[in-house]
């Protein structure tokens, strides 16, 4: 090793080679203690397991490409196997989804909303079930004195409905017990009676059309009635 450094004090190539193979031999070699132990324990040497994974399918020893006057090409009958050459030409069935089936399917709608709502039956729309909606909707015109939750989000026609009478028990005959001669068959008869009592919407109109007509000629002539009126009583 003394010889083979230069003037300079630097190692030369070969005496570095020789040195890395001395180190190399002596890592991959076991020790003395580790020699020993096993002697003792008889046990022999056993190599480290490799950390390579191995190849799960087989290498072809034959290559798939192929040079004919200088012109690579691949053989497919090497690249793909008969099997899937096969399957290749043939129909195949598509397995479709559970949700895409859903989707396809056509809805049929119940006769009944089920049995959370007691079966309840689809809406039969009739002229005056419709009528009676209608007055429903508008029932916050009717007193303004009462007020009613805005439900304009809800359609003007459920779709599941029925009309009935309610009967009053007999624990309730002078409290909510309503007369026969103001017991009415629909909601219009209601409005139309309580009309006739109150006579609210006939005041209402009059004020709008009082309002409207207002500084027009029907305005005026009413205005020349009254000082007609008066120059006549003085």
């Amino acid at each position: 090793m003394v010889d083979e450094i230069g003037q300079n004090g630097e190692l030369s190539f070969t005496a570095m080679k020789t040195m890395l193979q001395r180190v190399e031999q002596r890592l991959t070699q076991p020790t003395t203690l580790q020699t020993q132990a096993s002697k003792l324990h008889g046990t022999a040497e056993k190599t480290p397991p490799s950390r390579v994974p191995r190849l799960a399918g087989k290498i072809p020893n034959e290559s798939y490409i192929t040079t004919a006057s200088g012109v690579a090409r691949v053989d497919p009958a090497k690249t793909i196997s008969e099997n899937e050459r096969r399957l290749a030409g043939q129909s195949r069935p598509i397995d479709v989804g559970g949700d895409a089936v859903k989707k396809t399917r056509t809805k049929t709608p119940s006769s009944t909303a089920g049995l959370d709502w007691f079966d309840l039956p689809r809406t039969n729309l009739t002229p005056e079930l419709k009528r009676d909606l209608q007055l429903l909707k508008m029932r916050s015109t009717w007193d303004p004195k009462r007020h009613y939750k805005n439900d304009s989000r809800r359609p003007l026609v459920p779709e599941y409905s029925q009309v009935g009478t309610i009967i009053e028990g007999p624990t309730e005959h002078f409290s909510s017990r309503i007369s026969k001669r103001d017991r009415k068959k629909s909601f219009v008869e209601e409005i139309r009676a309580a009309e006739d009592s109150s006579g609210r919407f006939k005041k209402k109109s009059i004020e709008i059309q009082a309002s409207k007509t207002s500084g027009r000629r029907a305005f005026y002539n009413k205005l020349k009635q009254k000082r007609s009126k008066r120059s006549i009583r003085s």
